[in-house]
């Protein structure tokens, strides 16, 4: 097992998976991880639905311009915010996102690739659709997770010079 800080700093987008099944309780584990993203006054706002069903990635691939990275995972998970159970919209967005990352973090950890895809979200009304969604349930992101096929790109930062500062905005750090 990789510590935390090894894991944040090796993980990787990937897009490209093999056709083997994410194992069950591989996919539990994630979603715990999900689960266990902090939230404001613990709200816990988010439901996922898993997706294996190659049919309906199929309708879902249809969503979005990324459709060969949906069809090559045999594994997809969509997050809701669930408006019924908001608080703060934008709190309650920020906890999606903790969640998101740690279900990405998770799928690091267990050497599964993952990609978090947001361009869906232009279609967020089709997806609901394939998926039978109420109104109250607003589409966040589907995440893509298989076995990697490849290992990612290599990726780059802005320098901490450039994004963090000491006490005022404008004091380099």
């Amino acid at each position: 097992m990789q510590g935390t800080i090894d894991t944040i700093l090796s993980r990787r987008s990937i897009r490209k998976f093999t056709d083997e099944p994410v194992d069950t309780e591989d996919i539990r584990t994630i979603l715990e991880a999900g689960r266990w993203a902090p939230s404001g006054l613990n709200n816990q706002p988010w439901k996922f639905i898993v997706i294996k069903n190659k049919e309906t990635m199929r309708e879902l691939a249809g969503c979005t311009h990324y459709s060969n990275i949906i069809l090559n995972a045999p594994l997809l998970i969509a997050v809701y915010l669930d408006l019924d159970t908001m608080y703060n919209k934008k709190k309650d967005i920020q906890a999606i996102g903790a969640s998101i990352q740690n279900m990405l973090l998770a799928c690091c950890n267990l050497e599964l690739g993952a990609v978090w895809l947001g361009e869906i979200l232009n279609n967020s009304n089709k997806v609901n659709l394939i998926l039978n969604c109420p109104d109250t349930m607003e589409l966040m992101a589907v995440l893509a997770i298989g076995k990697p096929a490849d290992i990612g790109k290599n990726s780059t930062r802005k320098d901490i010079s450039e994004i963090v500062y000491n006490e005022k905005y404008g004091v380099i750090f």
